[in-house]
Formats: C-alpha cells, sequence, structure tokens
C-alpha cells in the first residue's frame, strides 16, 4: 500500500536522530523540505484512503482522542507500549490542547 511506503520514507528522515535533532530537524533547509514533501505525500495518501472508505478524518480523530484514557497521566505514556505490541498512547486531553485551533 502507497500510504505506508510514503510512512517509510518520512521516518527514515528520522531514523538516526536524537530527539534534539528530531524536533529541531525543520530548521535545516534540506532535511525540511523533505520532511515537508513527505509529510504531504502521507497526507494526500490518508485522505484518499479516508475519502475511499468515507470517512471524516477528523472526526475519526477527535472519537479516538475522546476514547484515551484520561486517568493514567501523560508521565506514564510518553513512549511506552502496551504489551502485545499494542500502539503508542498518548493522553488525550494534553495532544488536544497542543493543538493549534483549525477554526
Amino acid at each position: 500500500m502507497a500510504l505506508a511506503g510514503e510512512v517509510g520514507e518520512l521516518i527514515a528522515e528520522f531514523q538516526w536522530l536524537t530527539p534534539e535533532q528530531s524536533a529541531a530537524v525543520m530548521s535545516d533547509p534540506d532535511v525540511g523540505s523533505r520532511v515537508r514533501a513527505e509529510i504531504g505525500d502521507v497526507m494526500i495518501y490518508l485522505t484518499r484512503l479516508a475519502d475511499v472508505l468515507g470517512i471524516d478524518l477528523t472526526a475519526a480523530a477527535l472519537t479516538k482522542l475522546e476514547n484515551v484514557p484520561a486517568a493514567t497521566p501523560p508521565s506514564r505514556l510518553a513512549g511506552r507500549r502496551r504489551s502485545g505490541g499494542g500502539r503508542q498512547r498518548q493522553h488525550g486531553a494534553q495532544l488536544i490542547s497542543s493543538l493549534p485551533s483549525i477554526t
């Protein structure tokens, strides 16, 4: 699936970077340009997939964030994986509050 390939290309830009280097990646014009292009590719394929499946991306994201348990402190969730191959989770309220308004 093309989406997975594009996500792989995006991740490759960060593969050998420290967290500090990753946070500053956009300050390098060459790397920043590549990251911006890969995020654009991911967005195009994700948007197209959602369109074909009839999924409202904003509604799906908001529903997902509403279902993140608020009882666990964010410091205990950051960078942690659940056993059994579960996905990394972040505290929903913290994530929502860090996003810029899109309205």
